[in-house]
């Protein structure tokens, strides 16, 4: 707001910004020229869109202007995944963090959900975490809140985090974090890199690979084990699930083989079934007749 959107459109009123539409194109080409990524100016417009969403809401206004604009295009990031040995690898190098490696890998948390957990949050006899704190650092300072509505969730974790969880909670009272530092301070993305994540990282092999990968890594595993589209959104904390399938859609192409072979065995059944009735197998039930 500060930054983007105050000072260019803070004076404007928001029945007149309903008839700026050219204005406001040039405002997100203007972003594009100087040299801002498509995903930076993306973000820009959203928040203008918000506001504009909230007025139309509260009827200040009949439309939002931002909604015929031409976006730039996101260009997105080569993901990368870890085979399940490659998180064993990364696990070992981590030591004493071999837990926090297993989770994120495992259970598909974002890193601002896996510092917001709580012992409470842990049930180990449904082996499940209850996703409903999160904390994230902006600007060095830590924000505690709980998370989107859609990212509210009940997320598996597999049975052979059991007795690491539990042991990792006991003693531990209900409201404090179960993954803190070496010093038991709340985790920071960028200590914990610079402290062992990175070093593990580079030990294993896997230098440059980064925490919220593992996230990735685990849509990975859990799409090789069968996982469903609904499946995955669930334990990834998605809105929809067609977000889930426009995000890692490259995860599912192995299905489109899997989904040929399936019908290819299906026809054979097919075909015996028919012969057995009396009908014609193979081509020569498609030559033309004699007209």
């Amino acid at each position: 707001m500060k930054r983007h959107i105050l000072p260019k459109w803070g004076s404007v009123r928001l029945a007149d910004l309903v008839d700026m539409h050219d204005e406001l194109q040039a405002w997100v080409t203007a972003q594009v020229a100087a040299g801002a990524a498509g995903g930076t100016v993306r973000k820009n417009l959203g928040v203008l869109s918000q506001i504009c969403d909230h007025a139309v809401k509260t009827r200040k206004i009949a439309v939002n202007p931002c909604r015929t604009l031409d976006r730039p295009k996101q260009r997105l990031a080569k993901r990368r995944y870890l085979s399940g040995v490659e998180v064993e690898r990364l696990a070992e190098c981590a030591g004493s963090n071999w837990l926090t490696v297993m989770v994120l890998a495992y259970c598909g948390l974002r890193f601002a959900e896996l510092a917001g957990m709580q012992a409470s949050a842990i049930n180990l006899g449904r082996k499940r975490i209850q996703v409903e704190r999160t904390i994230t650092e902006v600007d060095g300072h830590l924000v505690i809140k709980a998370p989107k509505d859609h990212q509210r969730r009940s997320v598996a974790f597999p049975a052979f985090l059991v007795e690491p969880m539990k042991e990792r909670v006991a003693g531990r009272s209900d409201d404090a974090e179960v993954f803190t530092s070496s010093q038991g301070a709340i985790l920071r993305v960028r200590n914990m890199r610079r402290d062992w994540f990175d070093p593990a990282a580079k030990a294993a092999g896997l230098a440059g690979i980064t925490p919220h990968e593992l996230r990735h890594t685990a849509a990975s595993l859990a799409v090789s084990q069968g996982a469903s589209v609904l499946a995955l959104q669930r334990m990834l904390g998605h809105d929809k699930p067609s977000t889930t399938l426009d995000f890692y859609a490259d995860l599912f192409d192995d299905d489109l083989d899997d989904v040929a072979t399936r019908l290819d065995s299906a026809r054979t059944g097919f075909a015996a079934d028919w012969l057995r009735a009396g009908g014609v197998a193979g081509q020569e039930g498609f030559e033309k007749k004699p007209a």
